[in-house]
Protein backbone atom coordinates (compact mmCIF):
# COMPACT_ATOMS: atom_id res chain seq x y z
CA UNK A 1 0.00 0.00 0.00
CA UNK A 2 2.94 2.48 0.80
CA UNK A 3 5.25 1.02 -1.40
CA UNK A 4 5.16 4.43 -3.79
CA UNK A 5 6.33 6.47 -0.70
CA UNK A 6 9.60 7.55 -0.66
CA UNK A 7 11.96 8.91 1.93
CA UNK A 8 12.34 11.96 -0.45
CA UNK A 9 8.37 12.15 -0.52
CA UNK A 10 8.35 12.03 3.60
CA UNK A 11 11.00 13.90 4.67
CA UNK A 12 9.40 16.67 1.67
CA UNK A 13 5.89 16.84 3.77
CA UNK A 14 7.40 16.04 7.19
CA UNK A 15 9.61 19.83 5.96
CA UNK A 16 6.12 21.94 5.13
CA UNK A 17 4.11 20.21 8.00
CA UNK A 18 7.34 22.17 10.19
CA UNK A 19 6.76 25.03 8.35
CA UNK A 20 3.54 25.35 8.61
CA UNK A 21 3.18 24.26 12.03
CA UNK A 22 5.86 27.51 12.80
CA UNK A 23 2.93 29.63 11.57
CA UNK A 24 0.07 27.46 13.20
CA UNK A 25 2.18 27.76 16.73
CA UNK A 26 3.08 31.36 16.23
CA UNK A 27 -0.51 32.38 15.37
CA UNK A 28 -2.36 30.58 18.25
CA UNK A 29 0.71 31.30 20.20
CA UNK A 30 -1.27 34.97 19.85
CA UNK A 31 -4.50 34.04 20.48
CA UNK A 32 -4.10 32.05 23.37
CA UNK A 33 -1.74 35.17 25.36
CA UNK A 34 -5.16 37.71 24.31
CA UNK A 35 -8.12 34.96 25.16
CA UNK A 36 -5.89 33.58 28.20
CA UNK A 37 -4.77 36.71 29.96
CA UNK A 38 -7.40 39.35 28.50
CA UNK A 39 -10.63 37.54 27.90
CA UNK A 40 -11.00 38.43 24.23
CA UNK A 41 -12.08 36.16 21.22
CA UNK A 42 -9.75 37.77 18.58
CA UNK A 43 -11.34 36.79 15.05
CA UNK A 44 -8.91 39.65 13.85
CA UNK A 45 -6.19 37.46 14.44
CA UNK A 46 -5.57 36.39 10.70
CA UNK A 47 -6.16 39.55 9.26
CA UNK A 48 -3.47 41.24 11.65
CA UNK A 49 -1.25 38.57 10.21
CA UNK A 50 -2.25 39.39 7.05
CA UNK A 51 -0.81 43.23 7.65
CA UNK A 52 2.21 42.02 8.60
CA UNK A 53 2.75 40.55 5.53
CA UNK A 54 1.70 44.18 3.89
CA UNK A 55 3.88 45.90 5.80
CA UNK A 56 6.37 43.99 5.36
CA UNK A 57 5.92 44.35 1.74
CA UNK A 58 4.81 48.64 1.75
CA UNK A 59 8.24 49.39 3.40
CA UNK A 60 10.51 46.91 0.56
CA UNK A 61 7.95 48.68 -2.34
CA UNK A 62 7.87 51.96 -1.05
CA UNK A 63 10.93 53.10 1.60
CA UNK A 64 13.31 50.45 0.80
CA UNK A 65 13.56 48.43 3.79
CA UNK A 66 14.65 45.18 3.44
CA UNK A 67 13.03 41.51 4.93
CA UNK A 68 15.32 42.13 8.05
CA UNK A 69 14.68 45.24 9.13
CA UNK A 70 10.46 44.52 8.51
CA UNK A 71 11.02 41.34 11.05
CA UNK A 72 11.34 44.14 13.82
CA UNK A 73 9.04 47.36 11.93
CA UNK A 74 6.43 45.42 10.88
CA UNK A 75 4.99 43.59 14.04
CA UNK A 76 5.63 47.09 15.94
CA UNK A 77 2.89 48.75 13.30
CA UNK A 78 0.50 46.00 13.78
CA UNK A 79 0.91 45.87 17.49
CA UNK A 80 0.31 50.10 17.60
CA UNK A 81 -2.85 49.26 15.03
CA UNK A 82 -3.53 46.15 17.79
CA UNK A 83 -3.42 48.52 20.26
CA UNK A 84 -5.64 51.62 18.85
CA UNK A 85 -8.48 48.44 17.98
CA UNK A 86 -8.39 47.53 22.17
CA UNK A 87 -9.03 51.28 22.72
CA UNK A 88 -11.53 52.09 20.57
CA UNK A 89 -13.23 48.87 19.71
CA UNK A 90 -12.60 46.45 22.72
CA UNK A 91 -11.87 48.19 26.03
CA UNK A 92 -16.11 49.20 25.77
CA UNK A 93 -16.52 45.69 25.84
CA UNK A 94 -14.47 44.75 28.82
CA UNK A 95 -16.24 42.95 31.30
CA UNK A 96 -19.19 41.25 28.74
CA UNK A 97 -19.41 38.23 27.63
CA UNK A 98 -16.13 37.28 25.19
CA UNK A 99 -19.17 36.74 22.01
CA UNK A 100 -19.52 40.54 22.20
CA UNK A 101 -15.85 40.69 21.44
CA UNK A 102 -15.86 38.00 18.88
CA UNK A 103 -18.45 39.44 16.91
CA UNK A 104 -16.30 43.09 17.37
CA UNK A 105 -13.19 41.48 15.89
CA UNK A 106 -14.83 39.76 12.99
CA UNK A 107 -16.85 42.76 11.21
CA UNK A 108 -13.02 44.37 12.08
CA UNK A 109 -11.96 41.61 9.45
CA UNK A 110 -14.63 41.79 7.06
CA UNK A 111 -13.92 45.50 7.62
CA UNK A 112 -9.92 45.41 7.26
CA UNK A 113 -9.96 42.85 4.46
CA UNK A 114 -12.47 44.47 2.60
CA UNK A 115 -10.51 47.77 2.72
CA UNK A 116 -6.97 45.54 1.82
CA UNK A 117 -9.10 44.17 -1.05
CA UNK A 118 -9.82 47.88 -2.78
CA UNK A 119 -6.67 48.90 -2.74
CA UNK A 120 -4.05 46.31 -3.55
CA UNK A 121 -6.79 43.61 -5.14
CA UNK A 122 -7.53 39.70 -4.51
CA UNK A 123 -4.32 38.27 -6.22
CA UNK A 124 -1.77 37.76 -4.19
CA UNK A 125 1.93 39.93 -4.41
CA UNK A 126 5.06 38.09 -4.13
CA UNK A 127 8.12 39.05 -1.74
CA UNK A 128 11.28 38.14 -2.89
CA UNK A 129 13.20 35.58 -0.29
CA UNK A 130 15.73 37.28 1.85
CA UNK A 131 17.71 33.72 1.96
CA UNK A 132 17.68 32.58 -1.61
CA UNK A 133 19.36 28.95 -2.03
CA UNK A 134 19.46 26.17 0.50
CA UNK A 135 21.32 22.51 1.12
CA UNK A 136 20.77 19.29 -0.33
CA UNK A 137 20.90 16.69 2.34
CA UNK A 138 20.95 13.81 0.17
CA UNK A 139 17.10 12.70 0.40
CA UNK A 140 15.89 16.32 -0.02
CA UNK A 141 16.73 19.84 -0.71
CA UNK A 142 16.27 22.42 2.08
CA UNK A 143 15.52 26.02 1.03
CA UNK A 144 17.76 28.20 3.76
CA UNK A 145 14.66 30.23 4.18
CA UNK A 146 12.51 27.97 5.33
CA UNK A 147 14.77 26.36 8.03
CA UNK A 148 15.50 29.85 9.86
CA UNK A 149 11.45 30.27 9.57
CA UNK A 150 11.43 27.15 11.85
CA UNK A 151 14.37 28.02 13.67
CA UNK A 152 12.87 31.76 14.35
CA UNK A 153 9.76 30.62 15.18
CA UNK A 154 10.25 28.23 17.69
CA UNK A 155 12.90 30.36 19.05
CA UNK A 156 10.35 33.37 19.15
CA UNK A 157 7.61 30.54 20.91
CA UNK A 158 10.01 29.75 23.49
CA UNK A 159 11.00 33.08 24.61
CA UNK A 160 7.34 34.50 24.92
CA UNK A 161 6.70 31.19 26.62
CA UNK A 162 9.41 32.27 28.77
CA UNK A 163 8.74 35.49 29.72
CA UNK A 164 4.70 34.50 30.38
CA UNK A 165 5.46 31.53 32.51
CA UNK A 166 8.90 32.71 34.10
CA UNK A 167 9.31 36.49 34.88
CA UNK A 168 7.79 38.90 37.08
CA UNK A 169 6.16 40.47 34.24
CA UNK A 170 4.22 37.19 33.42
CA UNK A 171 3.22 36.77 36.78
CA UNK A 172 2.14 40.56 36.97
CA UNK A 173 -0.37 39.07 33.58
CA UNK A 174 -1.42 36.32 35.02
CA UNK A 175 -2.53 37.82 38.08
CA UNK A 176 -4.20 40.72 36.42
CA UNK A 177 -6.30 38.28 35.04
CA UNK A 178 -7.71 36.52 38.04
CA UNK A 179 -7.16 39.46 40.91
CA UNK A 180 -6.85 42.82 38.87
CA UNK A 181 -7.44 44.51 41.91
CA UNK A 182 -4.44 42.87 44.20
CA UNK A 183 -2.65 43.86 41.15
CA UNK A 184 -3.61 47.34 41.44
CA UNK A 185 -2.76 47.74 45.08
CA UNK A 186 1.07 47.66 43.84
CA UNK A 187 0.59 50.58 41.85
CA UNK A 188 0.44 49.00 38.00
CA UNK A 189 -2.39 50.62 36.26
CA UNK A 190 -4.12 47.27 34.99
CA UNK A 191 -5.98 48.68 32.15
CA UNK A 192 -2.83 49.50 30.31
CA UNK A 193 -1.24 46.50 31.09
CA UNK A 194 -4.29 44.39 29.31
CA UNK A 195 -4.40 47.22 26.42
CA UNK A 196 -0.59 46.47 25.75
CA UNK A 197 -0.90 42.69 26.58
CA UNK A 198 -3.62 42.53 23.42
CA UNK A 199 -0.63 45.08 20.83
CA UNK A 200 1.58 42.02 22.18
CA UNK A 201 -0.53 39.27 20.86
CA UNK A 202 -1.16 41.02 17.71
CA UNK A 203 2.56 41.83 16.58
CA UNK A 204 2.88 38.14 17.08
CA UNK A 205 0.92 38.34 14.49
CA UNK A 206 2.49 41.05 12.27
CA UNK A 207 5.58 39.17 13.27
CA UNK A 208 3.80 36.23 11.83
CA UNK A 209 3.23 37.67 8.62
CA UNK A 210 6.26 38.88 7.81
CA UNK A 211 7.62 35.66 8.23
CA UNK A 212 5.20 34.29 5.83
CA UNK A 213 5.30 36.96 3.08
CA UNK A 214 8.73 35.11 1.52
CA UNK A 215 7.03 31.80 1.08
CA UNK A 216 3.09 32.26 0.87
CA UNK A 217 1.53 34.95 -1.81
CA UNK A 218 0.55 38.18 0.22
CA UNK A 219 -2.97 38.75 -0.08
CA UNK A 220 -5.94 39.69 1.43
CA UNK A 221 -7.47 36.59 2.14
CA UNK A 222 -4.31 35.08 3.37
CA UNK A 223 -5.01 35.24 6.87
CA UNK A 224 -8.84 33.81 6.23
CA UNK A 225 -7.58 30.66 5.14
CA UNK A 226 -5.97 30.25 8.51
CA UNK A 227 -7.73 31.18 10.95
CA UNK A 228 -10.30 28.13 11.09
CA UNK A 229 -7.18 26.53 11.72
CA UNK A 230 -5.75 28.16 14.16
CA UNK A 231 -8.87 28.34 16.26
CA UNK A 232 -9.19 24.40 15.96
CA UNK A 233 -5.55 24.86 17.31
CA UNK A 234 -6.11 26.79 20.23
CA UNK A 235 -9.36 24.19 21.23
CA UNK A 236 -6.85 21.43 20.80
CA UNK A 237 -4.57 22.73 23.27
CA UNK A 238 -6.65 24.29 25.62
CA UNK A 239 -8.10 27.77 25.60
CA UNK A 240 -5.86 30.16 27.08
CA UNK A 241 -3.09 27.67 26.94
CA UNK A 242 0.25 28.88 26.45
CA UNK A 243 2.47 25.96 26.17
CA UNK A 244 -0.87 24.17 24.40
CA UNK A 245 -1.17 26.33 21.92
CA UNK A 246 2.79 26.16 20.91
CA UNK A 247 2.59 22.26 21.06
CA UNK A 248 -0.34 21.63 19.24
CA UNK A 249 0.88 24.49 16.63
CA UNK A 250 3.76 22.03 15.52
CA UNK A 251 2.15 18.63 16.25
CA UNK A 252 -0.75 20.21 14.05
CA UNK A 253 1.77 20.90 10.72
CA UNK A 254 3.56 17.74 11.47
CA UNK A 255 0.12 15.52 11.25
CA UNK A 256 -1.21 17.45 8.39
CA UNK A 257 2.00 16.71 6.48
CA UNK A 258 2.29 13.23 7.43
CA UNK A 259 -1.81 12.83 6.10
CA UNK A 260 -0.81 14.13 3.04
CA UNK A 261 1.82 11.37 2.78
CA UNK A 262 -0.20 8.41 3.60
CA UNK A 263 -3.70 9.81 3.21
CA UNK A 264 -4.18 13.06 0.73
CA UNK A 265 -7.62 13.13 0.57
CA UNK A 266 -8.03 13.33 4.01
CA UNK A 267 -5.23 15.99 4.94
CA UNK A 268 -7.35 19.06 5.06
CA UNK A 269 -10.01 16.84 7.73
CA UNK A 270 -7.37 15.41 10.06
CA UNK A 271 -6.89 19.03 12.33
CA UNK A 272 -10.54 18.75 12.56
CA UNK A 273 -10.63 14.77 13.61
CA UNK A 274 -8.13 15.75 16.13
CA UNK A 275 -10.27 18.68 17.53
CA UNK A 276 -13.54 16.17 17.88
CA UNK A 277 -11.80 13.82 19.61
CA UNK A 278 -9.91 16.06 22.02
CA UNK A 279 -13.30 17.89 22.52
CA UNK A 280 -14.78 14.41 22.89
CA UNK A 281 -12.11 13.02 25.60
CA UNK A 282 -10.53 16.38 26.84
CA UNK A 283 -12.82 19.35 26.46
CA UNK A 284 -10.45 21.74 28.38
CA UNK A 285 -7.73 20.59 26.13
CA UNK A 286 -4.73 18.36 25.38
CA UNK A 287 -2.62 20.52 27.44
CA UNK A 288 -4.68 22.59 30.21
CA UNK A 289 -4.57 21.45 33.85
CA UNK A 290 -7.70 19.31 34.64
CA UNK A 291 -10.36 20.58 36.77
CA UNK A 292 -10.38 19.67 39.96
CA UNK A 293 -13.47 17.79 41.25
CA UNK A 294 -15.61 19.30 44.15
Amino acid sequence: MFDHISIQLLAGQLLIGLINGSFYAMLSLGLAIIFGLIHVVNFAHGAQYMLGAFVALLLLNTLGIPYWGALFIAPVIVGAFGLLMERTILRPLRGLDPLYSLLATFASVLIIEGLMRLEFGSSGLPYRSPIPGGVNLGFMFLPWYRGWVVVFSLAVCLGTWLLIEKTKLGAYLRAANERPEIVESFGINVPRMMSLTYAFGVGLAGLGGVLAAPIYQVSPSMGSNLMIVIFAVVVIGGMGSILGAILTGYLIGIVEGLTKVFYPEGSNLAIFVIMILALILRPNGLFSAPEKSR
